[in-house]
């Protein structure tokens, strides 16, 4: 049994919404107030708040004048959103995120219920303070016999409201052993590459909408700030975003094959991560790290609008729930550079060349194909052996200093280590 969230987006009434505005309003006030009083107490007086101290300091805030209207709305959320503090802290001192930012109310928000604030009914859903049901629009049907035990609501910046359950899914059970391991290449011109030849092309969904979404940025730029047009203009770019990446998001989890001749139609949507895990019981990807890679200004775009954090997140959560491996090897491990024939490794080879041959044996590989069968090789001596392929590629002659780990960098396994990094200074 495993913990699935179901999202639907629902349309509240009038009185619905101006509830649900107020909560998202305090719930990000109450955040940023708390955090507020945990910078200062450590920057004036080396002292350390936790998530007690804050609820006591919530407890105070409601008794005031001017924060009053903290009274109207359900406390669940706003107890939720210093527990989501916390956390931000705990991640940041473990050297996993940055120090937690204040929350802008441009990004819309999102308010999180437990079972005391909200009940379920007849498949209908009652929040605290609300005399009414939401207008949930069912798109999938929840598992049968299930009731969510948290009930979280965000409101985007294109002006949806959405609702996510948090259930018990007892349907998701592991599935059979497979024989098959396979690894997967990602890249601009094609999105995916396996190592048994299938390509997957990238439909780039950025470029589809770029003009529509530079003609509605030069307009937002013209009106002026604080006026109804601007704000009319704003929520127009925000619908442009929100559809590049529900776009981004439901191709990686199904896609659509081009229409086999001119003017047919196009065929049934084929699942891609999730065809990924069933069909393999091991899957080898490179642990790339996007956060440097769009540092590069010709290559941001086109990397961005590939969303790889993305389908190896699905790859990741979908192996959980089905019993696969996931195997993510090491960001230095040369994998299209080394032959996958021979073992040679090239001196350099730039991004233009697309196919090369090995100077020692004379192979012709296709870049991104040699680059998976070499990862699926890597994930390989991983995962049965435990071998460290990245110490034995350092010992070896063939190995050019430039393909060598950088000075300084930590060693380990080529599992994906957690790499630390200096304290981010807070905003004052």
């Amino acid at each position: 049994m495993v913990l699935r969230a179901f999202r639907y987006r629902f349309y509240p009434t009038s009185a619905q919404e101006n509830l649900l505005r107020r909560t998202l309003g305090c719930v990000r006030l109450v955040y940023n107030k708390a955090l507020a009083a945990r910078t200062q107490a450590w920057y004036e007086r080396q002292e350390r708040i936790g998530y007690p101290q804050t609820s006591s300091m919530l407890t105070a805030w409601k008794t005031e004048e001017e924060l009053q209207f903290l009274n109207e709305v359900s406390s669940v959320p706003l107890q939720q959103g210093l527990r989501h503090l916390q956390k931000a802290f705990s991640n940041f001192f473990s050297h996993l995120t940055k120090y937690p930012r204040f929350k802008k109310k441009r990004n819309g928000g999102s308010a999180e219920f437990t079972r005391s604030a909200f009940r379920w009914k007849d498949g209908q859903l009652w929040l605290a303070k609300c005399s009414e049901p939401l207008n949930v629009r069912w798109s999938r049907q929840l598992p049968k016999g299930v009731e969510p035990s948290t009930v979280t609501v965000s409101f985007d910046p294109s002006g949806r409201w959405h609702v996510s359950l948090l259930v018990e899914d007892a349907t998701v059970k592991p599935l059979p052993q497979a024989e098959k391991s396979i690894g997967v290449d990602v890249g601009i011109n094609s999105l995916v590459v396996t190592s048994d030849g299938e390509k997957i092309t990238n439909p780039r969904h950025f470029n589809k909408h770029y003009k529509r979404l530079r003609r509605a940025q030069k307009a937002l730029s013209r009106k002026m700030k604080g006026s109804r047009n601007r704000e009319k203009a704003r929520r127009k770019v925000a619908k442009i975003h929100a559809k590049i990446t529900d776009s981004r998001t439901d191709y990686l989890h199904k896609r659509c094959d081009p229409a086999p001749s001119h003017g047919a139609r196009e065929r049934a949507p084929r699942e891609l991560s999730t065809r990924l895990v069933r069909e393999n019981q091991t899957i080898v990807v490179e642990d790339l790290s996007v956060k440097n890679m769009v540092k590069n200004p010709k290559l941001a775009r086109h990397i961005s609008d590939c969303a790889w954090s993305e389908f190896v997140n699905q790859l990741d959560y979908k192996c959980q729930w089905y019993g696969r491996t996931l195997v993510k090897v090491d960001k230095w491990f040369p994998s299209s550079k080394r032959c996958g024939h021979c073992g040679h490794i090239v001196e350099s080879l730039p991004l233009s060349v697309r196919e090369w041959t090995c100077p020692e044996c004379g192979t012709v590989h296709d870049r991104d194909l040699n680059a998976a069968k070499n990862l699926l090789a890597a994930g390989h001596a991983v995962s049965v052996c435990g071998a460290d392929i990245r110490r034995s590629l350092r010992s070896s002659r063939s190995l050019h200093p430039r393909e060598r780990r950088p000075k300084g960098h930590p060693s380990g396994g080529q599992l994906r280590k957690t790499r630390k990094g200096p304290k981010q200074k807070p905003k004052s």
